[in-house]
């Protein structure tokens, strides 16, 4: 028998879905290795989706999307975003990951690299990885605020460099990029060629600082963002995300989409359009519960003289558990062995995690402290005292 793909044979599992699977397994476990918002999703989103099953909006839709949808999402990008696009310049994709993994598609040839941040949600890497292009890391470093460095990006730059992908919010760090640093890199992309992919999905999770779309910065064809429904809006099984990019570019998307998915789920469509056209103030309401959540976690650290990075933005704390042992995976398992506590391994997100754990802060504040008071205790206590 022949073999399957060595390619995608190649690719590491994420850390985060191998907690969660072990989690899963325990009945009492607390959740922190996850970022699903613990919130319902708004009540006028699931009446707009039931109200379109009943209506009979149930059938396939035009591979980018319902033109009511991207109308729709081109008033919100003007309005809240600052980004002027028209509806030939969308893609409705299936989830912001599907919508990344097309991007990625629909840029790439085999061996083209793309410069992917360091820490990072693990994905990129199985994205860059199944379309055969190359992920070469570029550090973000906890001493500078996990802020992007030009000055190492610039030593990393081959002819074969295609792509550069950036998430700000950042998950796992909660870093918020500065003003200057996203249009440094936004130039660094110009001045270099490159594609530029900013991943936007946590947009509007920002506790300090300002989200910045790098697609504000500059009117170059080459800058695509990607923005998701999962978080804004509590949907993250509604699998639901959506990219604005220059028309060529979506016409490549279209095609990737297409032979992949056809179409995103048109009961999610049309929840979208009322999540994008109805109140606000339920997105309001999520941030700041997770900014309280942030508070709480941070100021419970701080008692216990943990170290840690206190997020500006997106719903994770990055907390150094490198003291206690240099396998951070080990030190999950651990935990949720013993203390029935998941979280997620930095080593699953990069190089430069290494000796750090993320902690979300989807779950409730009940569970927050609970968990974040078992994770001090474990770092507090002589190392090797709990196995």
């Amino acid at each position: 028998m022949k073999a399957i793909s060595q390619d995608i044979r190649a690719i590491p599992s994420s850390g985060i879905r191998e907690m969660q699977v072990l989690a899963l397994g325990m009945p009492d476990a607390i959740h922190l290795e996850i970022g699903d918002p613990d919130f319902p999703t708004p009540e006028h989103i699931c009446e707009a989706a039931s109200r379109a099953m009943r209506d009979g909006w149930t059938r396939y839709t035009a591979t980018t999307g319902f033109l009511s949808l991207r109308e729709a999402i081109c008033q919100k990008l003007a309005e809240r975003n600052g980004i002027r696009a028209n509806p030939n310049r969308i893609v409705v994709s299936a989830g912001s990951t599907s919508g990344l993994a097309v991007v990625i598609r629909a840029i790439c040839d085999p061996g083209d690299e793309v410069l992917v941040p360091d820490p990072s949600w693990p994905n990129y890497m199985m994205m860059c990885t199944g379309a055969r292009a190359i992920p070469v890391r570029y550090p973000l470093e906890p001493a500078a605020g996990f802020q992007p460095d030009v000055a190492r990006l610039e030593s990393l730059v081959t002819p074969r460099t295609k792509a550069l992908l950036l998430n700000s919010p950042s998950n796992p760090t909660g870093c918020v990029f500065t003003r200057q640093a996203m249009q440094a890199l936004v130039d660094f992309a110009h001045r270099h060629d490159l594609y530029l992919i900013g991943d936007e999905v946590y947009e509007e999770i920002t506790f300090e600082g300002e989200h910045v779309s790098p697609s504000t910065l500059t009117d170059d064809p080459r800058v695509i963002s990607v923005f998701s429904f999962s978080k804004t809006y509590a949907m993250t099984g509604w699998r639901l995300g959506y990219l604005v990019a220059s028309e060529e570019i979506v016409a490549n998307c279209n095609k990737v989409q297409e032979g992949y998915v056809a179409c995103a789920s048109a009961i999610s469509q049309k929840a979208a359009e009322a999540a994008l056209q109805g109140p606000q103030d339920c997105v309001a309401t999520m941030r700041d519960a997770y900014r309280r959540r942030r508070d709480i976690a941070c100021a419970l650290l701080e008692d216990h003289g943990a170290t840690f990075y206190p997020p500006r933005g997106a719903f994770y704390l990055m907390i150094d558990v490198s003291a206690d042992t240099d396998d951070d995976m080990a030190f999950c398992k651990s935990l949720l062995l013993r203390e029935k506590v998941a979280l997620a391994p930095g080593s699953t997100f990069g190089n430069v995690s290494r000796g750090w754990v993320r902690v979300s802060l989807a779950a409730s504040e009940a569970n927050i402290r609970t968990g974040i008071r078992k994770v001090a205790d474990r770092l507090a206590a002589p190392v090797g005292a709990t196995g």
